[in-house]
């Protein structure tokens, strides 16, 4: 990722991976603009931990790829993280808007 502004919090791949999955079936290269070894390594986190299942499809261009789809224990997953994510983004807007 380049530039600051663009980088993601520690922590939130997986969770932004679960959400773009739960909205459609995608393939691997067009989830986010992370690095390629970053995003290959989170997939293969979430499939062992049985998140998400891959299928190898034909792409809008008739080429083959590899699809990520999300399974019921990964929208449970994201469900909870989402709603921790909130809690945090609660606590620190406390904080900064506290005087």
């Amino acid at each position: 990722m380049a530039g600051k502004s663009s980088e993601l919090v520690p922590g939130t791949l997986d969770m932004l991976i679960l959400k773009t999955l739960a909205r459609e079936l995608m393939h691997g290269r067009r989830v986010f603009r992370v690095h390629a070894d970053s995003l290959f390594v989170a997939f293969q986190r979430l499939k062992r931990a049985g998140l998400i299942r891959s299928e190898w499809r034909a792409t809008e261009h008739n080429r083959r790829a590899k699809y990520y789809v999300l399974m019921e224990h990964g929208r449970k997953k994201l469900s909870s993280e989402t709603r921790e994510s909130e809690r945090q983004v609660a606590a620190i807007a406390r904080i900064l808007g506290a005087s």
